[in-house]
């Protein structure tokens, strides 16, 4: 029998929470102030209808709303919505007894995430390209996605065309798509055992001129041209699956946080460099050494520097910075440390650093409660919290990025 739920507020994954004598039930797709009739199974619950509606609850712009586990609130109103998130950024400071001056959130617009990451499957004579269902492996294939550049958006039909004789059955295969500035880039990982015809046959069934680089496993396979994006002063040379932040004006708000709070610092450490994306634009005005445990990534940087004229010394170190973080001697090298570690933030590194002379330091993290746990580390070193400026590169969805600045 459906029970009656009402959204008392929206939890830090995006769904509505009901709070019921037994416990929090999680409901995708709701509002806060709404009463639903939903379906319970355990502590999450699907919604069958809505009994009333919230004044905010707007019609979402997808025809996949519902089915696609992504862009699960753009149902919600933009201010209200643009207001959550920011406010999950300071929540996540205020738990951790931090209350920083945080910046009015900057957007992203539909039609302008450069990266995508998709699933293909076949199952039996089926083949689907698309995002796996909300809470489910299932594929829920995408003929059109508002958030992707037309780039990829209106060649999703040509990347599943020539992909689909590679993908075997019952196998779940990943396909990351970035649209370079000269093309796209696409990465193929967990194919499993692949005929070499179908192999060999490949780049002979690539025709559209648009497509720059396919790799599968990390080999290339077809190359009409390396990929490029621009960044700043520089060209960044992605690496196939690599990691590119995901909207090109977010990236752009991230960098131009970060070059302002560094100010004129001679001598800057990018640590979790990747392929450069601050590296190189700090290069304009500082000497920067860059380091990451990525050799490709390095790699790539590196080549990156080399072919733009006017940098400052740039230097590439490959160092786990995860299981070997610098230390409080040899962060004494340098006026300003960037870090911009993997979700799970870098705890490691943030003690190092409370403990060293740096007189600035700047965060970047795609997880505010991570940041907030490193932040925490920084100011009982001494560190003083200057503001937080949240980006919302991941329209529609949970996620945020941030950029907190610190000075001693």
């Amino acid at each position: 029998m459906p029970a009656t739920l009402r959204i008392s507020r929206i939890g830090h994954g995006g769904d509505g929470i009901a709070e019921t004598n037994a416990g929090l039930v999680f409901v995708p797709f709701t509002l806060p102030g709404e009463t639903v009739s939903a379906e319970l199974h355990g502590e999450r619950a699907k919604a069958l209808a809505i009994v009333n509606r919230s004044s905010e609850r707007v019609e979402p712009p997808c025809p996949h709303f519902g089915a696609c586990g992504g862009c699960s609130l753009q149902h919600w109103e933009p201010t209200a919505y643009r207001e959550w998130k920011r406010q999950q950024v300071v929540a996540a400071f205020a738990q951790r007894g931090l209350d920083p001056p945080v910046a009015e959130i900057i957007s992203c617009q539909p039609a302008s995430r450069r990266r995508a990451a998709f699933t293909a499957a076949r199952d039996g004579k089926r083949f689907v390209l698309g995002f796996n269902q909300i809470g489910s492996h299932e594929v829920v294939a995408i003929p059109e996605c508002g958030i992707l550049v037309p780039e990829i958006a209106n060649r999703l039909e040509t990347i599943a065309t020539l992909i689909a004789p590679l993908v075997q059955p019952r196998r779940r295969v990943r396909v990351a798509v970035i649209a370079a500035d000269n093309g796209l880039d696409i990465a193929i990982d967990d194919l499993g055992r692949v005929d070499d015809r179908s192999l060999d046959a490949l780049p002979g069934k690539i025709s559209d001129p648009a497509i720059a680089r396919v790799t599968i496993a990390g080999e290339t396979i077809y190359l009409a041209r390396e990929p490029e994006l621009t960044a700043g002063p520089a060209t960044l040379l992605p690496t196939p699956p690599g990691f590119i932040q995901a909207v090109a004006s977010a990236e752009t708000a991230m960098a131009e946080a970060v070059l302002a709070a560094i100010g004129p610092a001679k001598r800057v450490a990018d640590l979790f460099s990747g392929i450069g994306t601050f590296s190189l634009r700090l290069a304009a005005l500082s000497r920067v050494t860059a380091i990451d445990g990525d050799v490709a990534s390095l790699a790539a940087l590196e080549r990156a520097a080399r072919r733009t004229q006017g940098l400052k010394q740039v230097k590439a170190i490959q160092r786990d910075l995860l299981a070997d973080p610098l230390t409080a001697r040899e962060l004494k090298l340098f006026d300003a440390i960037v870090f911009d570690p993997p979700r799970a933030g870098a705890r490691g590194q943030a003690e190092q650093l409370a403990g060293s002379s740096v007189p600035i330091v700047v965060a970047v993290s795609c997880n505010p409660a991570t940041l907030a746990r490193d932040a925490r580390i920084l100011v009982d070193g001494g560190y003083r919290l200057i503001g937080v400026q949240p980006i919302d590169q991941f329209l529609w969805s949970a996620h945020i990025e941030a950029v907190a600045s610190f000075e001693r």
